[in-house]
């Protein structure tokens, strides 16, 4: 199938193709009929796009003081990949959607197969839209006025948090295609609206409605211009849907307003705003956000929870609803909104000249049939049979982008396979790095003959299915950490390793770090207890992120502390006994991010982890400190060694994890057989000491670790 995506280094907006995607729970499947080119928001990422590096920096100076912050902390290199790396990873486009439901996830119950309904999809041939993002297209609102829906719904939002009244007079700056479809609400709310904008013919469509509309340049005077038509009093209220970098458009709305009157952005505009203007006449400012309540609320959207009507009467679903029965009822006209509709062929009608075409809204038409069953894309032509050693990557996330697909192509490894949900970041890494085939469908890999070994690096919550899943596909598995998020699943995979005779690795790749190596080494000739300690400055993660929700992520502990648990249970050569963690609080959360763990070793050695989301950015990631027998190392962010009391002093290099050499012994283990380069017990070891971590958090107590 097709879909247009915006490559953010080029500028270019391309036209990819991509396997078809799979429905998935609580989601529906859509093929697409049509669907509205948003001038202003796709504007930005072309413009974006088309910029240069230092113009994009000047456009994002917080995410320059972050590349700085990391420079020190990670050296240049990484960071220069790291940013590169970014600016490589092209967007897709579009939000206003309008198709046919052709399949439906498990937990949706209020559609059928063959509805036609809109959704907040991208201009792609086949979509997949969680429940709460999509709503039906009543029988008399065609595909075409159904594409208006989701950009009327910001409108809508914009027009809600205003709170207009009968006979209020309400100014609407920017009459683009938002600003028009705002102005129309506003009419049938029985508002006088007031319109400005440069674009004559925008002012035209405008006056058509019923808007007292103006065309402006920088000589008009729009404060002077609302004070004459409301007698002097000023505007009740202010919708600004207009995109400049200017503070003037902001200064010109607190002073055309009257006292405490209503502002609200629904644009982009330039901040800097007097207070003095705010002050005088206590104004009240907003910002609105996007389609309505439950937007970026993944309970909400990805978990189809929805808000009671009785205290959120209008969700962006909702708000969906409201906008397609004022299109059915002729309360709001987009008929007339449209300038063109191309074939999705012909795309670069739109997109080579947009912003100078004078369009208000194009839409685009998208073939009568696609392949559904297309669920893979053949990216390069390579036989694989009789080989060993082939590999199948499931999950495309920034992990494989970042590490995994780099260094296998460095590794010169055979892979056939990259499966991604959607089939975009798939296709993406899969040209790339030189990858045969992308999916969207992982069953295709686990039921390849050709395939030896299979690379797990989706989400936590899919790692221990996936892993056992594949076990018994008669598949060697690399799963990337953690292996489970509970003891059912680490006991379902110990079931799939006793039935099937396949390995299992599981990323814990810092034990394969040339600093660590190097310290094992050192240590070797001493048998005796250690203590290690280990801190990882973890850095802030947002609260409402999947890392931190117990079901999907696990938690930072279980998530990612596990793998400081490995790495000392390595360099003490011995497995965890017993575990307690402390955190911050009274009662804190068992899913913390700002905890210390203390492990007892079976050979008496002791290790302690501090895993803290509240240091500075500018300080190391990771520490690692050793002490033995009057000795004492200290390695610091795997880029550098120093050793007191050893016969060497440490060693300095570029940072260096050890996930090359991890793969590096993976690939060959599987083409050639022997121990398995992590042993399972370990493996299994440090699993049971993350999740006690999290049990001792909610008794208080130490918590033995089963062996």
């Amino acid at each position: 199938m097709k879909q247009l995506i915006q490559d953010l280094r080029t500028g270019k907006t391309l036209s990819e193709n991509l396997p078809v995607p799979r429905v998935k729970p609580g989601h529906l499947l859509i093929k697409t009929h049509r669907s509205l080119v948003s001038a202003g928001t796709e504007k930005m990422l072309v413009d974006f796009g088309k910029a240069s590096f230092l113009q994009k920096a000047r456009q994002q100076p917080d995410k320059v003081r972050q590349v700085l912050d990391k420079v020190k902390t990670d050296g240049l290199q990484p960071t220069v990949e790291t940013v590169f790396r970014k600016l490589n990873e092209p967007l897709p486009l579009g939000y206003c959607n309008a198709g046919e439901v052709i399949a439906i996830g498990k937990g949706v119950n209020y559609f059928r197969v063959g509805d036609r309904v809109i959704s907040n999809g991208n201009h792609a041939e086949v979509v997949c839209v969680p429940k709460n993002l999509v709503a039906r297209i009543p029988k008399d609102v065609s595909y075409d006025e159904a594409t208006f829906t989701v950009i009327g719904a910001i409108a809508l939002q914009g027009m809600r948090l205003v709170k207009p009244e009968f006979g209020e007079t309400v100014v609407v700056i920017g009459l683009g295609l938002i600003g028009l479809i705002t102005t129309q609400l506003l009419l049938a709310n029985g508002c006088e609206v007031i319109g400005f904008d440069f674009d004559e013919n925008k002012v035209n469509l405008a006056r058509a409605q019923g808007v007292i509309a103006y065309q402006v340049d920088e000589n008009f005077d729009t404060v002077e211009t609302v004070n004459k038509l409301t007698e002097g009093i000023g505007t009740d209220a202010v919708i600004i849907t207009a995109s400049t970098k200017s503070n003037d458009v902001i200064a010109q709305a607190a002073r055309m307003s009257r006292k405490r009157a209503r502002i609200v952005l629904v644009g982009v505009v330039g901040l800097n705003i007097q207070r003095s203007d705010f002050y005088e006449k206590e104004l009240t400012f907003q910002v609105s956000c996007s389609y309505g309540p439950g937007r970026y609320d993944e309970n909400y959207e990805q978990k189809g929870n929805d808000y009671p009507l009785a205290f959120v009467r209008w969700t962006q679903n909702r708000n969906f609803q409201a906008i397609l029965k004022a299109i059915a009822t002729k309360r709001i006209d987009v008929q007339s909104l449209i300038s063109e509709v191309i074939d999705l062929q012909d795309y670069q009608e739109i997109y080579a000249d947009m912003g100078h075409s004078g369009a208000i809204a194009s839409l685009l038409k998208f073939p009568a049939s696609v392949d559904l069953e297309d669920t893979t894309v053949k990216i390069i032509e390579r036989t694989f049979t009789g080989q060993k050693g082939i590999i199948g990557i499931i999950g495309a996330g920034n992990f494989t982008k970042a590490v995994v697909a780099p260094t296998l192509k460095k590794l010169k490894a055979e892979v056939k396979y990259i499966a991604s949900a959607g089939g975009l970041t798939g296709t993406l890494t899969a040209k790339k790095f030189g990858i045969a085939n992308s999916t969207t469908d992982y069953r295709t890999i686990l039921e390849d003959e050709d395939v030896d070994a299979v690379i797990i690096t989706t989400r936590h919550d899919a790692h221990a299915a996936l892993t056992v899943e594949a076990l018994d596909a008669g598949k060697h598995v690399f799963v990337e950490k953690p292996l489970a998020l509970n003891y059912q699943e680490l006991e379902a995979v110990e079931a799939a390793l006793k039935r099937n005779n396949q390995s299992l690795t599981v990323g814990f790749n810092r034990r394969f770090s040339p600093f660590i190596q190097d310290a094992k080494k050192q240590l070797a000739t001493d048998s005796s207890p250690i203590n290690v300690i280990a801190t990882m400055n973890a850095g802030f993660i947002p609260t409402d992120s999947w890392v931190h929700d117990p079901e999907i992520g696990g938690g930072r502990i279980i998530g990612e502390a596990c793998h400081l648990i490995d790495l000392i249970s390595f360099l003490t050569g011995s497995i965890v006994e017993k575990v307690v963690m402390n955190a911050h609080g009274a009662a804190p959360s068992a899913h913390t991010d700002n905890a210390s763990i203390s492990l007892k070793y079976k050979n008496g050695s002791v290790g302690t982890i501090n895993y803290f989301s509240n240091g500075s950015k500018a300080y190391s990631k990771e520490r690692v400190e050793v002490y033995s027998q009057n000795r004492t190392m200290v390695i610091d962010n795997f880029r550098k060694s120093k050793y007191y009391g050893f016969k060497s002093s440490g060693m300095s290099r570029r940072q260096d994890k050890g996930h090359y050499t991890q793969f590096e012994k993976f690939l060959k283990n599987i083409k050639e057989g022997g121990e398995a380069i992590i042993p399972v017990s370990e493996i299994m070891n440090t699993s049971r000491a993350a999740l006690a971590a999290v049990k001792s958090l909610q008794t208080g107590t130490w918590v033995q670790v089963k062996s």
